[in-house]
């Protein structure tokens, strides 16, 4: 089952304030493809990176000149991300969404290096044509890559098994992997969850570390590595697990943390249709509040739309 759309700004731009930098993103909500669409996890990720760029692994005397690959990348919010804290990234997506994803990136690499303060540590952006295990593509990014990255890029099952295949053919020993996720399906994001504690070492950003408006209980961050073979001694690099503990949330406790998201969900929703989540509707419940100013933020919106496409697509017309 694909997600609903209506939870897209009506609008075809969007802006979206990053490291001080305006940045636009043109989108195609109408299209008949999902990545044309920004979707929130790729704005609490690009926020959360803004949180945390200025201490540890994420601040830009780290993380510079770093090579990043970014899969679905749709209109490159994520991306983008990175590079302004001065990674080369390569963004990536199926042959039909790049030619606005090269839009967007044209755009905003002009406006980043027409500013005069700030410019200096922006690192680079390429765009590239992907299809998860589709080997000449893979070829041609020359992995492995330092991070790979993506946000809502799992909604069904069956893109799973692919995603898996192609994170592996990115990798190299070192490589970081950060997931954006919203979860719209208990099922898909349950097998998702067993398939990646069975390869990598998962560990889940806590709330506190996220931005404090830019967050949601349904959309989770993930940052994960590839499990060491059997046998294998890691090498312990000084000051490295103290730079990873100031942002990740220990593997031991990221199973109680995730099931804990889920349940914090299923409280305020209830599984319609193909396990598809929609917002729980009682009699006793409370009307939602609208600010005394009739006006809402653009997340608050954005996430009231998303409860309404969900409730929407549980009701049918007989």
């Amino acid at each position: 089952m694909e997600p609903d759309r209506l939870n897209s700004p009506t609008t075809f731009t969007m802006n979206l304030e990053v490291l001080g930098h305006e940045l636009q993103f043109a989108q195609d909500p109408n299209s008949k493809h999902l990545g044309t669409t920004v979707w929130d996890a790729s704005l609490v990720f690009a926020k959360f990176l803004e949180k945390n760029c200025r201490r540890g692994k994420f601040s830009p005397s780290k993380i510079k000149g770093k090579r990043v690959i970014e899969l679905g990348a749709g209109c490159g919010v994520a991306g983008f991300g990175m590079a302004l804290l001065g990674c080369d990234v390569v963004m990536t997506d199926q042959v039909e969404v790049l030619p606005l994803l090269m839009r967007n990136v044209e755009r905003n690499t002009s406006r980043i290096t027409q500013m005069n303060s700030g410019s200096e540590s922006f690192g680079s952006v390429q765009v590239a044509e992907l299809n998860w295990g589709n080997e000449d593509h893979i070829r041609a990014v020359d992995p492995p890559f330092d991070y790979i990255i993506g946000t809502d890029v799992v909604y069904k099952e069956d893109l799973l098994e692919p995603l898996l295949q192609t994170i592996f053919a990115l990798s190299g020993p070192k490589t970081a992997i950060l997931l954006g996720y919203e979860i719209r399906s208990t099922s898909v994001h349950e097998q998702m969850l067993e398939m990646w504690k069975r390869n990598f070492e998962v560990k889940l950003v806590p709330n506190s570390k996220m931005d404090g408006t830019y967050q949601h209980p349904s959309i989770q961050l993930f940052i994960m590595r590839l499990k060491p073979p059997a046998g294998y001694a890691e090498k312990k690099v000084e000051g490295t697990d103290q730079e990873v503990d100031e942002v990740e949330r220990s593997a031991e406790n990221a199973d109680k943390v995730v099931d804990q998201k889920i349940d914090e969900v299923r409280d305020s929703e209830e599984t319609g249709e193909n396990g598809c989540l929609v917002p729980k509707v009682e009699e006793d419940c409370e009307p939602v509040t609208v600010p005394q100013n009739g006006k809402l933020t653009d997340w608050e919106a954005r996430r009231y739309g998303s409860m309404a496409a969900r409730l929407l697509h549980d009701i049918r017309i007989t």
